[in-house]
């Protein structure tokens, strides 16, 4: 059966390679990244406005996962020629922050399975090292949407593509999805992976210093877990 790829989004700026897709820049979106932004946004302001944004970005994920011809019978007895996902998928969250994009990919898949990886900075090496993974166990025969919401440097990413690598799944079966990015983490992902493809809401200016994103919106996890 022939297998079929139609994305809605469209590619980002051209250095950044063909994987890298935007959302759509509309004036709707930019509205919803202007709240989660403001300093000044409330904490409950900050979960709604930015669980919308994880959805647009869950389901245009899913627009990037390949189909193949499906033929159904509706209730009138007519038969309609349509499509239907080719393979099962599951979600991996990078810890703690991905975590919020788990519901986002629920709402969107019923009873979908949900991995976990928990990638820290070493402190002898500066490197990124795994120190917690829990994966479905057929985890090597499924499409994986890879979840954080913020990509500044790449290392953690880059890190969590190589566990689901060696977990058995090949790198072109990996989505990457995240609300904000900066370039030049953008460029170490695709570099070092340029067959997985990146789904992301907003590209920044880029890194400051301290290696955060600017003009970001501050630390996600804390904003969203804390009060």
């Amino acid at each position: 059966m022939d297998v079929q790829n139609a994305p809605s989004s469209q590619p980002a700026h051209q250095s950044l390679g063909p994987s890298v897709f935007k959302l759509p820049q509309t004036a709707q979106l930019e509205a919803l990244y202007t709240i989660i932004r403001d300093k000044e946004t409330s904490r409950g302001d900050f979960l709604f406005y930015s669980d919308r944004i994880i959805r647009l970005l869950v389901e245009e994920g899913l627009n990037h996962l390949p189909v193949v011809p499906k033929t159904v019978q509706t209730p009138t007895g007519a038969t309609y020629e349509g499509v239907g996902f080719e393979g099962k998928i599951c979600g991996v969250s990078i810890l703690r922050a991905g975590e919020a994009m788990e519901a986002g990919l629920r709402e969107v898949c019923r009873s979908v399975r949900i991995g976990k990886i928990l990638i820290q900075r070493d402190e002898e090496t500066a490197q990124p090292k795994l120190f917690y993974s829990k994966l479905p166990q057929d985890i090597e025969k499924r499409y994986v949407l890879l979840l954080d919401p913020m990509l500044a440097t790449g290392g953690s990413a880059i890190k969590a593509v190589e566990v689901l690598k060696d977990h058995g799944v090949p790198e072109e079966r990996i989505i990457f999805i995240n609300l904000i990015a900066a370039p030049e983490g953008l460029q170490n992902f695709c570099s070092k992976y340029p067959s997985t493809k990146v789904i992301t809401g907003w590209i920044d200016e880029g890194l400051n210093e301290k290696a955060y994103i600017i003009p970001g919106l501050g630390d996600f996890g804390e904003r969203r877990y804390c009060s």
